[in-house]
């Protein structure tokens, strides 16, 4: 298993301000073996990653890959490659920018054969999709808080779940808030993840999500937490009066500790296609998004929607990395976000 996440240290004091007293230091994440690319643990784990990633995008891989079956490099293979990513929920935007550096490839690479042209496409999906790779960091703030967001179904709770367990393994200690009180038995299905890795976790029947949040983050604080993970109530973008509440549990969270929260998660379904754009668009508005987690690319889901949101970012300026994607149930299968590796998954 390769690192999830990475130790990022506390702000040094000013060299005038008065000493701090002692506390403990966050615990580093250890590497473990598996994040050494030439480990011996780690080419038969990153090779069932892959193989999952790639059967999970088998659908758009196979409509993209008809396209470079012909004789010729011509304007029909572009009219057929701008279809097909038009089908796999590129989006317009994206699918134009594409199109144009992939044909500034293929002129400057003086390429004759189309079967070379998805190299090509690769490369250019590779450096689009670049921007959104970046690793979340723990350990600026002590805890550090994370609220996660996403309509019901999303896998908002169970990735919540997969994360703490990778988080525990790290020596972070981490306590749960069930800020979820709008979907039935949410709580519970939280407080068997937090049973599952061992973790402590602050909930109340029937209680308010604000409230819970507030004091989830207030125990962190008191209980040396390293972080705090509130997993607040699934919500439609349309549904506004519930994305106010989620908007209030933002406030109140920074009430229980200045700067909090320090990453505003979305998990949204890869399934969901231009909808899940949507989505990002909407939770983004409301709540201004550090992160996003892009689950179940294990089915039909068209993985051509993360190019979507990274021509989005590039419309307004915005930073939203994709920390994790999921192709499916298992622990290991939440990995981190790699462009190079998704380009390449996507193309197979």
């Amino acid at each position: 298993m390769f690192s999830f996440f990475k130790k990022k240290a506390p702000p040094a004091p000013a060299p005038d301000a008065p000493a701090a007293p002692a506390v403990p230091a966050v615990a580093a994440p250890p590497e473990p073996p598996a994040a050494t690319a030439s480990g011996p643990a780690a080419a038969p784990e990153r090779s069932g990653w892959l193989a999952r990633l790639r059967q999970g995008l088998a659908r758009t891989g196979s409509g993209l890959a008809q396209v470079f079956t012909g004789a010729r490099i011509d304007d029909a293979l572009y009219e057929e490659l701008e279809s097909a990513l038009l089908m796999a929920d590129t989006g317009p935007k994206a699918t134009a920018a594409l199109l144009a550096d992939l044909k500034r490839r293929v002129k400057d690479s003086k390429t004759t054969e189309p079967s070379a042209v998805k190299a090509l496409l690769a490369a250019a999906v590779t450096d689009w999709l670049r921007p959104l790779q970046q690793t979340l960091e723990i350990g600026s703030a002590k805890p550090t808080v994370i609220m996660v967001a996403g309509v019901n179904g999303a896998g908002k709770t169970t990735t919540i779940g997969k994360l703490t367990r990778h988080l525990a393994e790290g020596d972070c200690k981490v306590l749960l808030a069930a800020a979820d009180t709008f979907r039935a038995a949410a709580r519970e299905q939280l407080g068997v993840w937090a049973d599952r890795n061992r973790v402590e976790i602050v909930a109340q029947e029937g209680g308010d999500p604000s409230a819970v949040s507030f004091d989830a983050v207030t125990a962190g604080r008191a209980r040396g937490c390293d972080v705090v993970i509130a997993d607040t109530a699934g919500r439609l973008p349309t549904q506004l009066h519930l994305m106010d509440e989620l908007k209030k549990i933002k406030r109140v969270i920074g009430k229980a500790q200045d700067g909090a929260p320090h990453e505003v998660l979305l998990v949204v379904d890869g399934n969901t296609g231009q909808n899940a754009l949507a989505q990002v668009q909407a939770f983004d508005a409301a709540l201004q998004l550090t992160g996003l987690v892009v689950t179940k690319l294990d089915g039909t889901a068209k993985g051509g929607v993360l190019c979507a949101i990274a021509a989005w970012q590039r419309e307004v300026g915005r930073a939203v990395p994709v920390y994790f994607i999921g192709v499916g149930e298992k622990l290991e299968d939440l990995q981190p976000f790699d462009a190079a590796e998704f380009a390449q998954a996507l193309l197979s």
